[in-house]
Parts: structure tokens; C-alpha cells; sequence
């Protein structure tokens, strides 16, 4: 007899609106309905929805909130939808500081189930956000929870206050957690067609799958945009139900990004990583750094960063500190100058992969290595 159990079926990372380096503008909302589409890595019988005021000074008030299938854009199916409720009620205050999560939800669905979620916010809020989730939300006035589809609508490359939503399993279901920066995250990759490197991992796995928790902007070693990878790696890593191993892709923020950390740090900082999935009992798998010497943004620290890369990418290809590591920075590098993308890879920035390249940086995952319940 089997006991059912919950397990991420899809994460979402958020940075607070307050941050010094914004590589998007926040929002306020007043009086407003943002429906949100989200794409499920897993699937099970019944869902929660996993909210957040973790970088608020004030409380977030739910109005209300719903949940469905996505049809096409901001549409939905309607008969597919149902309330969210948190204690039996249908709106919540989430006192600063906090995250809650919702009543579970009868709502069969698979992997690869699209869902849009919608909330009415009623009062004054400047949610946490994620700046490149490479998917739309769709922004009503007033209480739009309702609506088969967004009408007068603002239309936003941003996600809000949702930091994920649970599957309750039967069965086993193992979650690698992808943990890192905006390659995971996806930018470059087609916007609303999920082809992040983390979307084509899961089309690889035979069992389980990858739960995305990457930033873009997001740095190892040190704060500038969201919390870097080791402060955080407690609650996007340790605390996602189902975690079984992770992936993890760092390195080039910490390079480029207000300033260049050394190869000492960075080692240093990759060693503390795997030394604390290794306590937890987790299995880490880490990546080469990519290249970015192309890259077009002003005031990136590449010509610092380059050397850099080159020697923590040699002690990354040696070290028996992971339980293996995917040469990521081979597979993408042109092989005419390795400090560069490849053209056929590079998105157009010089620093992030198209769709083609997101899909070489999945395939360099060799599935042999993961535990055996992937398998």
C-alpha cells in the first residue's frame, strides 16, 4: 500500500524588488488581476500553490485566487477551474517576511500540464519577482480571477509572488534540483516554448524530473542580484519535497558581474557547495563555466573574467569534489576562439544560448551518472 506524498512539480526563484542591480524594472499592483502561466515539470493527483512575501515591509493581501488549465496565451479552459483556498478561505493576508501555501487541490495532471494561475491582489503590493522567466502573465484591473480570457489586458515578461506549486504522488518521483543562474532560467531560448536547457533535461529523464531554480544575474559567492547560490541553497535545494540530487550551474556572474571573484574564491565557493549537498546526503553534479567573451552588455568585467574562467574550468574538469561534472563550456564554446559562444549557439548577447545551444548544454548530462531511481 502506497501513502501519497508531495513533491515539487514546479519552482520559481524570485529576487526582491528592492535589489540595487535590477536587470528588470519591479511592479506595483493596486486593485489588479495577474494571471501567471506556469508549465509543470511533474504531475500528480492533486496540486498546492506555493506563495511568497518573503521581501515585503508590508502584508501581501490575496483577494482571492484561482487556478486552471491553460488553453492558448492568457486563456484558459474553464471548466478545468477551481479556487484556491488557504485554511478553508479564499483570500489571506502573508504577513511580511512570509510564504504560505494553499489547501491541496483535487486537480489531476502530467508532466508538461500547462497551468495559469490568476490572483487578485486588492490592496498596494510590490511583490518579489522573477525578471526573466522567459513565459507571459497577463495584468486585468480589478477582479479578473474569473475570466476565461485576459481582455484589456497588460501583457508582462515577468512572474510575481509564486514560488511554486506541489504535486501529491503515489508513486516515487524523484526532483533533480537545477540550481543556478539565468542558463537554467532560459534566457536566450524562445520565449514561451520552454526549450531551457532544464525543459530538455526533462524530456531526457525515463523517471522523474528537474525542477528549475535558476536566476538570472545570480552569483556563487556574493548578493547583487537575488541571494547568491550558498545563502540560498538551504531553501531553493534542501527544502524543495522530493529532492534526490542536484545540478548545479554557476560561475559566470561571479565573474563579469560587479567585479571578478578569483579562482581561489570561486573554488572555494564550488567546494563549500558539494561539501553541503554531501552532508544532506545529495548527489551534485556541477557545470564548466560558459563562455561570454562576446558578450554586449557595458560594464561587465569580461576581459578580468576570461583568464578566470579558464583556470576554475580546468580544476572543475579534474576535481573528485562533485560526483561528476558535464563540460558544458566544451560542448558551447566555438571551437575558433573558446572564449566565445558558438554562433549557432550564441542567442545574439554573446553570453547566453539560443535554443539549440540550451539543448547541447542539456545533452552534455550524462544520465548514467544520476541515481538510479532517474533511470
Amino acid at each position: 500500500m502506497t501513502t501519497q506524498h508531495w513533491v515539487a512539480g514546479y519552482r520559481a526563484p524570485l529576487v526582491n524588488p528592492a535589489e540595487e542591480i535590477k536587470l528588470a524594472e519591479p511592479r506595483a499592483f493596486a486593485g489588479e488581476t495577474v494571471r501567471q502561466v506556469v508549465r509543470m515539470a511533474g504531475g500528480g493527483s492533486a496540486l498546492r500553490v506555493r506563495l511568497t512575501n518573503r521581501y515585503g515591509a508590508e502584508e501581501l493581501v490575496i483577494g482571492t485566487a484561482r487556478i486552471a488549465q491553460r488553453k492558448a496565451g492568457g486563456e484558459i479552459v474553464a471548466e478545468t477551474q477551481r479556487q484556491v483556498r488557504f485554511e478553508g478561505s479564499t483570500s489571506v493576508r502573508i504577513p511580511a517576511g512570509a510564504d504560505i501555501v494553499s489547501d491541496p487541490i483535487a486537480f489531476p495532471l502530467e508532466a508538461g500540464t500547462e497551468l495559469s494561475l490568476s490572483v487578485y491582489l486588492p490592496e498596494s503590493a510590490l511583490p518579489a519577482f522573477a525578471q526573466f522567466p522567459v513565459e507571459s502573465a497577463w495584468i486585468s484591473t480589478g477582479d479578473r480571477t474569473g475570466d476565461a480570457a485576459p481582455s484589456d489586458a497588460e501583457e508582462t515578461a515577468a512572474r510575481f509572488f509564486l514560488t511554486g506549486i506541489d504535486v501529491a504522488v503515489d508513486s516515487e518521483a524523484p526532483v533533480l534540483v537545477a540550481f543556478g543562474d539565468s542558463w537554467f532560467e532560459g534566457v536566450g531560448s524562445t520565449h514561451g516554448a520552454n526549450r531551457r536547457s532544464v525543459d530538455v533535461l526533462n524530456e531526457r529523464l525515463g523517471r522523474g524530473w528537474a525542477a528549475n531554480q535558476g536566476i538570472s544575474g545570480n552569483r556563487l559567492l556574493t548578493d547583487e542580484v537575488g541571494e547568491h547560490g550558498l545563502a540560498r541553497f538551504e531553501r531553493d535545494v534542501l527544502s524543495v519535497p522530493g529532492v534526490v540530487a542536484v545540478w548545479a550551474n554557476f560561475g559566470i556572474n561571479d565573474l563579469i558581474l560587479a567585479g571578478t571573484a578569483t579562482a581561489e574564491q570561486l573554488i572555494a565557493g564550488f567546494t563549500e557547495l558539494a561539501r553541503r549537498a554531501h552532508e544532506a546526503g545529495l548527489p551534485i553534479y556541477a557545470n564548466t563555466i560558459g563562455p561570454f567573451g562576446g558578450a554586449i552588455y557595458p560594464g561587465l568585467s569580461v576581459a578580468d573574467g576570461i583568464p578566470v574562467r579558464r583556470a576554475v574550468n580546468e580544476w572543475l574538469r579534474t576535481t573528485d569534489v562533485f560526483d561528476a561534472v558535464f563540460d558544458v563550456a566544451a560542448a558551447v564554446e566555438n571551437p575558433d576562439d573558446r572564449d566565445f559562444i558558438r554562433p549557432d549557439y550564441d542567442c545574439g548577447d554573446g553570453m547566453h544560448l539560443n535554443d539549440a545551444g540550451a539543448r547541447a548544454m542539456a545533452e552534455t548530462v550524462d544520465l548514467t551518472v544520476l541515481p538510479a531511481v532517474f533511470h
